[in-house]
């Protein structure tokens, strides 16, 4: 992914933003029609990733509902690596995008967290109790109150936000603008 090539070239923080794309999907997921077909033109964002090696397979038919992975997420920030956390964003973006992961059920993120190099056994506790989810709750408020409205967003240097999977010329450009230093 881009931000990786940016943190591994500018000195600079990267934070990811939790947020809700719909929060009116209930906590068991719900059923949906795929938006698209093998037919269908591919979108610039299908396009983007085929370039970066990013698959995004058409014919989902169930959206889970992400709060649990938003603490998935919290749990790596606080107890994983860099790294660590964004393997754990990218297997959590495959399992969206390419494999149809149900990113709801406690399971599938114990799994993942696991093949990341994360505690699954640390992972699985915090998620059945609840950890962070007053966390998560905050984090999405905050999110919604400083305008963000997709995902992923990057909060660069806790100073400036970057909105979707963007060209690394495009954070490049962030990181000039933020003063940062190249490594």
């Amino acid at each position: 992914m881009e931000v990786e090539k940016i943190q591994n070239n500018w000195d600079v923080d990267v934070e990811w933003a939790p947020f809700f794309l719909d929060p009116t999907i209930p906590p068991e997921g719900r059923e949906r029609t795929p938006q698209t077909t093998a037919d269908s033109p591919k979108s610039q964002l299908e396009e983007r990733g085929d370039s970066l090696g990013i698959e995004f397979r058409r014919g989902r038919s169930f959206t889970p509902n992400s709060h649990l992975s938003l603490q998935a997420a919290e749990f790596a920030r606080e107890h994983g690596s860099k790294e660590q956390q964004h393997e754990l964003h990218k297997a959590l973006f495959k399992g969206h995008f390419t494999t149809f992961d149900n990113l709801g059920e406690l399971d599938v993120l114990v799994r993942i967290s696991g093949e990341v190099g994360l505690d699954s056994s640390a992972m699985r506790e915090a998620l059945e109790a609840g950890t962070y989810g007053a966390q998560v709750d905050e984090g999405i408020a905050w999110s919604r109150s400083v305008g963000v409205t997709g995902i992923p967003t990057f909060i660069l240097n806790d100073q400036y936000a970057v909105v979707g999977a963007q060209e690394y010329e495009v954070l490049e450009q962030v990181m000039e603008k933020l003063g940062a230093k190249r490594l």
